[in-house]
C-alpha cells in the first residue's frame, strides 16, 4: 500500500491548498467591495474640478495652461499602474502587454520614452526590458494615498510643463464589472479640448468668487485635475485587482476540488486492487492446502 500512502499524502496537500485559496477568495471578496466604493467616490471630485477649470478657462480664453499646449519634442512619458502582489490572473500580463506595444510604437516613431512605475510588478517588468524608469511608487497597500502618488508622477508633469515631453500616457486596468477588467493606455497630457469642455449649466448660469487671479486658480485646478485622474486610475486598478484575485482564487479552489475527487477515485481503485490481490492469495493458499 505504498502507492496508497503516497496518494493520501497528495490528497492532504491539495486539501490544505484548497483551504488557503478559499480563504484568499473570501478576503479578496471583502476588499473588493471597499475598493469599488473608493473608486466610485473618487469620480465626482475629478468631474467637479474639471467643470470649474473649464468654466474659468472659457471666461479667460486668453490664457492657455501648459498642460493644454502641444510640445514639439521627441520624448514622451508613460505612467504604468500595476499591482504590488500577484495571484490575480492575467491582469498584470495584459496591462504590461499593452505598455510594451505602446513603447514599441513610440520607438518606431523615433520618440524616446521615460516611465513611472506605480506597483511592484510594473517596476520589475520595466527594469527587465531596459526601459528608463525615472521614478516609482510601490507598497501602496489596500488604500491609495495621493501623497504617495504625487511625488513620482510630478516628475513627468513638471517635464511636460517645461516643454521637455510631447505627451504623457497613463496605462492601467479599467474596472468594468466583477468579471471583466480592461487594460487601457490613455493620453493624460496634453489635455484635449473635449476633456476641458464644461457641462451645460442651468438657466441662471454660473459665477465664482476667487482669488488672487484666474491664472493662479486655473493652474492649481488643472494640476489637481491631472492628479485626480492618476488617483482614479490607481483606484480602478485596485478594484480590478481584488476582483481578478477573487475570480482566480475561486477557480483555483474549484480546480483543487476536482483534483481531490480524481485522487480519491485513484486511491479507491488502488485500495480495491490491493484487497482483491490479498483475497486471491488467501483463496489460492486455501486451495493448495
Amino acid at each position: 500500500m505504498a502507492a496508497g500512502k503516497e496518494i493520501r499524502g497528495k490528497i492532504k496537500s491539495v486539501e490544505n491548498t484548497k483551504k488557503i485559496t478559499k480563504a484568499m477568495e473570501m478576503v479578496a471578496a471583502s476588499k473588493m467591495r471597499k475598493a469599488q466604493d473608493r473608486m466610485l467616490a473618487a469620480r465626482p471630485y475629478s468631474e467637479k474640478v474639471r467643470n470649474i477649470a473649464a468654466h474659468l478657462g472659457q471666461a479667460n480664453p486668453e490664457y492657455v495652461h501648459p498642460f493644454m499646449k502641444v510640445n514639439d519634442v521627441k520624448k514622451a512619458g508613460v505612467i504604468v499602474v500595476t499591482t504590488d502582489k500577484g495571484l490575480c490572473g492575467g491582469m498584470n500580463t495584459n496591462v504590461l502587454r499593452a505598455v510594451t506595444a505602446k513603447l514599441r510604437e513610440l520607438q518606431d516613431q523615433g520618440v524616446a520614452a521615460e516611465t513611472v512605475a506605480i506597483g511592484n510588478k510594473g517596476l520589475g517588468f520595466l527594469n527587465r526590458v531596459g526601459a528608463k524608469v525615472v521614478s516609482h511608487a510601490t507598497a501602496l497597500g489596500d488604500t491609495p494615498h495621493l501623497d504617495k502618488l504625487i511625488g513620482p508622477v510630478k516628475v513627468l508633469l513638471d517635464q511636460y510643463a517645461e516643454g521637455k515631453l510631447n505627451a504623457v500616457y497613463l496605462s492601467y486596468t479599467k474596472f468594468i464589472n466583477t468579471m471583466k477588467q480592461e487594460s487601457v493606455v490613455e493620453q493624460l497630457l496634453p489635455l484635449s479640448s473635449a476633456q476641458m469642455q464644461a457641462e451645460k449649466t442651468s438657466a441662471h448660469g454660473w459665477d465664482y468668487i476667487y482669488e488672487p487671479d484666474a491664472q493662479s486658480v486655473i493652474d492649481e485646478l488643472l494640476l489637481r485635475y491631472v492628479e485626480s485622474l492618476v488617483y482614479q486610475a490607481v483606484a480602478e486598478n485596485m478594484a480590478s485587482e481584488q476582483s481578478a484575485r477573487m475570480v482566480a482564487m475561486k477557480a483555483a479552489t474549484d480546480n483543487a476540488g476536482n483534483v481531490i475527487s480524481e485522487l480519491k477515485l485513484v486511491y479507491n481503485k488502488t485500495r480495491q486492487a490491493a484487497i482483491t490481490t490479498e483475497l486471491s492469495e488467501i483463496v489460492a493458499g486455501a486451495a493448495a492446502v
